[in-house]
This record gives structure tokens, C-alpha cells and sequence, in this order.
């Protein structure tokens, strides 16, 4: 049996909030990216030219040229070295979320150190932004089978909901067993998990969530998989991405892998002139309004 619930808890509604399409955008920089882990340390972050301010504000002034909105899920160790970028989404009318504060993945966490950081960047960015943050996005898509203890954390410490979902097969996170579409994780609680997009296709659940797989697809394949994955999920298709992904001169990591640099580096010089259509093609709003309205799909 399904039944359809509305999410009573998010702010107050504005002309974006009937968007079928939600717009995120993972504020980090080309260094803090998993594919670099293998050799680059959280400890030596200082040491890399800051790309990340510049790279967002042409995001910020692309969404503005299309009349977008989205949810920024906002690294804290970002905002507290460029807290001016923090107020300036928010005066743009998008939404600050939290995307934790040192990038590390959930599930090599302990539950202790995990509610500490996801504390830190809530509490860093309620500041700067002087709005609450409700929304919260674990890096690398790292809540999953593994680590379902993170949704009563995040509830406890005043987040209402959670995007860290990727339910399809990959090397690194997902499960593709797991709901496609929004839904409660915490029985009988109000905190609602809002996967990235996802389609069933032949038999095949494939992502149509933007990141590398925008990038490496045919841009008429992800237009037509994101137009079928709203129909289908009960709530809103949510698309990502990253600044540097739309910043081809960022320096080259050379000392990573060669599949991780290849995944890396795949079509950034292509990736803004294809984000500018899917601008065009579709309304695109904010995570928080976009569930508001959106029926959400809750196994009853």
C-alpha cells in the first residue's frame, strides 16, 4: 500500500515551490574530492589555491540569467574560509544546506565523531547564512546500509531532511535495492531522506543525478531519463553538481589515479554549456520548497 503525505515542515513557500525539478549544488573544491583522497590529506587542504568562491559565483550568476533556484550543500570547512560565498547564496534566494564539515564519509565514522561534524556545519552555517539549515547532504553519498544510524543524529540535531541517497550500483556508495523515492527513514518521525535522481531503464536502475554521469551522457539522454524519473518518483527529481565542474582550468592533480583523474576530468570543458540547457529545458527549485509540495511516497 502507498500512501502520499506532504511534508508540513519546511518554510514558507515562494513561486519556485511547484518546481518538479530540484537543483543541488555540493559547495567543494577540486582538491576535497573523493577520487583525490587516495593522495591528498585533509591536513594539507591549506596548501591548494582556493577555486571554489569564483567557481560558485559563476553557478550563482548562471541561475540568475535562468530564473533557478537550488539548495547549496555547503562544506564548512569552505565556509569558514569564504564566508562572504555563504551570505551570498543566501541573498540570492537559495537555500544553505550543510554538506558537513570535513568531507568525510559517513560510514568510516564513528557515530560520535559523525554527529560532531554534522553539529559544526549546522551551527557555522546558521551563522553566516541567519537562516536555519534544514537540509544535509553526506559527502560522497555516504548514508546507506552501512550507516542508517545517521538519520536519527541528523533529526536529533534539528535537520528535517536528508539528500545522501544514490540508490544504484557503484565502486563507492549506493544501494540499489534501496527507495528511489522520498521517504521516512526513522519510523514514526517526520525526517525524510529525498534520493537523488534515478530511473528503471530495461531492467536497470541507472542514474540520471548529474555528476560525472551528466557529463560522460548524451545530453538528450539525461533531458529525457530526468523528464521520466519525475513522473515516477512521487516527489522531486533532484539533479547535482559541483562548482569545479564547471571549471576547466583547475589545476591537474597528477599524482592520483589514472581512473580517478579520468573520471575526474571527463568533458569539464563541455559540462557548463550543457548545465546551461538543462537551465533552459526545465524549472528548477529549491530541495526544501520542492518537498513542501512535492506527494511523497511513504511505505504504509
Amino acid at each position: 500500500m502507498t500512501a502520499f503525505i506532504p511534508y508540513k515542515d519546511a518554510p514558507e513557500l515562494s513561486g519556485d515551490a511547484a518546481a518538479s525539478f530540484a537543483m543541488s549544488v555540493d559547495v567543494e573544491d577540486y582538491f576535497q574530492v573523493w577520487a583525490f583522497s587516495s593522495v591528498i590529506s585533509p591536513d594539507s587542504w591549506d596548501g591548494f589555491p582556493l577555486r571554489v568562491g569564483e567557481s560558485t559565483q559563476r553557478v550563482l550568476e548562471l541561475f540568475d540569467r535562468h530564473g533557478a533556484k537550488g539548495t547549496f550543500f555547503v562544506l564548512g570547512w569552505v565556509a569558514e574560509r569564504a564566508p562572504w560565498l555563504v551570505r551570498e547564496i543566501a541573498s540570492r534566494g537559495h537555500e544553505v544546506a550543510s554538506h558537513g564539515y570535513g568531507h568525510a564519509k559517513v560510514f568510516d565514522q564513528s557515530p560520535g565523531a559523525f554527529r560532531e561534524d554534522a553539529r559544526r556545519a549546522k551551527a557555522l552555517l546558521e551563522d553566516l547564512s541567519g537562516a536555519p539549515v534544514i537540509g544535509y547532504r553526506a559527502p560522497g553519498f555516504s548514508i546507506d546500509r552501512r550507516s542508517p544510524w545517521a538519520y536519527e543524529i541528523l533529526a536529533s540535531l534539528g535537520y528535517l531532511y536528508s539528500s545522501s541517497a544514490h540508490p544504484i550500483a557503484h565502486d563507492h556508495y549506493g544501494d540499489p535495492r534501496g527507495p528511489r523515492a522520498p521517504h521516512f527513514p526513522i519510523k514514526g518521525a517526520g525526517f525524510i531522506e529525498a534520493p537523488v535522481a534515478t530511473c528503471e531503464f530495461f531492467g536497470r536502475r541507472v542514474s540520471c543525478a548529474g555528476g560525472g554521469w551528466f557529463r560522460a551522457a548524451p545530453y538528450r539522454a539525461s533531458r529525457a531519463l530526468l523528464t521520466r524519473a519525475t513522473r515516477d518518483l512521487g516527489g522531486p527529481a533532484i539533479f547535482y553538481f559541483h562548482p569545479w565542474e564547471i571549471d576547466p582550468a583547475q589545476p591537474r592533480i597528477r599524482s592520483a589515479p589514472l581512473k580517478s583523474r579520468m573520471r575526474h576530468y571527463f568533458n569539464l570543458a563541455g559540462a557548463e554549456r550543457k548545465l546551461e540547457r538543462l537551465l533552459e529545458d526545465f524549472v528548477w527549485g529549491r530541495i526544501d520548497r520542492a518537498l513542501a509540495t512535492g506527494a511523497l511516497r511513504a511505505a504504509a
